[in-house]
């Protein structure tokens, strides 16, 4: 794979992936909380990954890294990290509120990455984390989300879930991405299944009355976002510095938020909104202080 020249302006096609990925995840946000308005939210995750098995299969082939890091880092992006995602979707009313606090995973990442790996925290960093933070304590503190603060808190646990596995991927070089989503797949979907079986009631009558648009949206989150706009990004992070891609991303939680107001009905409040743009421009902070700390380290590369 031939990698553009570093600085280089975006090409339409890298343009093209960013605007798709955005959609789908925008989309997927929607999809997945009407998912858990039918079906039990733990035993939807394991249906999503197990439509995503089938089609990534193929691509979990040896050799495979040390099994027992590798366990930690399967458990974390997946059954740990969807579980609680799909758990927060069908616990919260305020879509907004809690779309954003799935986004404090970069802010989080830039911190384990500083805690566990030693790597440089820059002012900025350290600016962003806190307005990030500040931002979603000040959307649960709106009353209109109030009762959305556990919901809101399993999205940060969520969150912190990813990251660190995030942290821990990069300590094992070489995993090809559909590689790694095949392995989580083959993790996650008995997994999910066992817990949703032992602690989720009437499982089977609410799949047999669930609409068909319920296994629409299953395809979506398995096929289009777990298999397509996440091999899409990592295809992006592999041609470009990821603290030049990753702001682009911030206009999922837009995209979601458009779409339950004009679909869903949900009101935004000016508290919602403006703590929503403080979580948001906070995480911003971060991916473009990790862009400048990339730039400075290559540059400090050439001079040597």
């Amino acid at each position: 794979m031939v990698k553009p020249a570093a600085g280089s302006p975006l090409l339409p096609l890298e343009w093209a992936a960013i605007v798709g990925i955005v959609l789908v995840w925008g989309v997927n946000n929607i999809a997945a909380k009407y998912m858990t308005h039918y079906v039990p939210p733990i035993f939807m995750g394991g249906a999503r990954f197990a439509v995503a098995l089938l089609f990534l299969f193929p691509f979990i082939k040896p050799p495979f890294p040390d099994p027992k890091r590798l366990l930690v880092i399967l458990l974390l992006i997946g059954p740990l990290n969807a579980g609680l995602i799909y758990l927060g979707f069908s616990m919260v009313h305020s879509l907004s509120a809690f779309i954003v606090s799935l986004q404090l995973w970069v802010p989080f990442t830039a911190l384990f990455a500083w805690l566990i790996l030693g790597e440089a925290m820059v002012g900025l960093q350290l600016l962003g984390l806190i307005v990030a933070f500040g931002g979603i304590a000040w959307m649960s503190l709106s009353p209109g989300t109030q009762g959305d603060i556990p919901g809101i808190l399993v999205g940060v646990a969520a969150s912190i879930c990813w990251a660190l596995g995030t942290i821990l991927v990069r300590q094992v070089p070489g995993i090809k991405p559909l590689k790694l989503q095949g392995m989580t797949a083959l993790l996650s979907t008995p997994l999910l299944f066992a817990v949703a079986f032992g602690t989720e009631k009437d499982i089977v009558p609410a799949v047999v009355a669930a609409p068909m648009m319920v296994w629409v949206c299953v395809v979506w989150a398995a096929v289009l976002s777990t298999v397509g706009a996440t091999a899409m990004m990592f295809w992006l992070v592999q041609r470009r510095e990821p603290g030049r891609i990753m702001p682009y991303f911030l206009m999922t939680p837009l995209v979601s938020a458009v779409i339950s107001v004009l679909f869903m009905g949900e009101i935004i409040t000016w508290q919602v909104a403006l703590g929503g743009a403080a979580t948001l421009a906070g995480v911003a902070l971060v991916a473009l202080s990790e862009r400048r700390l990339a730039k400075a380290s290559e540059t400090n590369l050439e001079t040597t």
